[in-house]
This record gives structure tokens, C-alpha cells and sequence, in this order.
């Protein structure tokens, strides 16, 4: 389903908050589809985009699949204070079990759902490793930094 994880800094009383949105692959595609595993760099363009505009990432989330009305999604989501991030809409439809349900839920709940909409970076050799390396040694101590 997914994970959720309270994202580092950000200040309080802040306008606009973003729950930036990345998608859950399988090491096992990081050569066929490097983008969709490097979760971090999805993570990575959502709190770009966000301050770009002065916004706060509040939280982070890693899902696939997710439906539209599960509890982790909206968990201390407000009205008109929240917003839904995505790198892009074929993050978002892996991320979610259904891309149209989610985005009308988000209409019903008066939430705006937003992709960050730049190109994917391309992934040399070297990047991959570094990606293949992170998720491949998080018990040893290794985060990728």
C-alpha cells in the first residue's frame, strides 16, 4: 500500500502545505525505469516545485496503488491549506489506484492536486548505481548521502 513519513523542517502558520506524492517500484525496474524506483527523486522535484512558491513540504508519501479514500491520504489534510504534489500524472496514476477518483475526492474535499509537470531526469549509469545502492543497503547504515 504505502508509507508515510513526516517530512524534515518547514515553518509553522505557513499558507500553503504540500504532501508530496511519489510512487513505490521495485528495485527490480530501476534499469527499465530508473525515475519511477528513485523515490527520493521524485520526492526531490515535488519540494523544488514547492518552493518555487514559497510553499512547505508537510509530508512526504510513498505509495502505490493507494485508494482514493484510505485514511493515510488524509490524515490532517485541510481544506484550502493542503495540497496534493506529484511529479508528474504517470507518478500519480501508479501512486493511485485511480487518478480521476483521487482527483475528484480532492474536489469534494476542497484540496488541489498538482503535478510538477519537468521533464524526468535521465539516468546515466552512475545515478542508477547511486539509486541501487540507497535501496539496496538501507539496514547497513546506508541513506545515499
Amino acid at each position: 500500500m504505502g508509507e508515510v513519513r513526516q517530512a524534515r523542517g518547514g515553518a509553522a502558520g505557513t499558507a500553503v502545505r504540500v504532501t508530496a506524492i511519489a510512487t513505490l517500484t521495485p528495485l527490480e525496474k530501476l534499469h527499465e525505469d530508473p525515475f519511477l524506483v528513485d523515490s527520493r527523486g521524485q520526492h526531490a522535484m515535488c519540494a523544488r516545485w514547492a518552493a518555487e512558491r514559497g510553499y512547505v513540504v508537510a509530508r512526504e508519501l510513498l505509495l502505490h496503488g493507494l485508494p482514493c479514500d484510505h485514511g493515510a491520504l488524509w490524515d490532517g489534510v485541510r481544506p484550502g491549506v493542503d495540497v496534493f504534489v506529484a511529479p508528474s500524472r504517470r507518478v500519480l496514476e501508479r501512486a493511485v489506484a485511480s487518478v480521476e477518483d483521487f482527483t475528484a475526492e480532492c474536489a469534494r474535499r476542497g484540496v488541489r492536486v498538482e503535478t510538477v509537470g519537468a521533464d524526468e531526469p535521465s539516468y546515466d549509469a552512475q545515478m542508477k548505481a547511486r539509486v541501487h545502492r540507497r535501496l539496496s543497503l538501507p539496514t547497513a547504515g546506508y541513506d545515499g548521502r
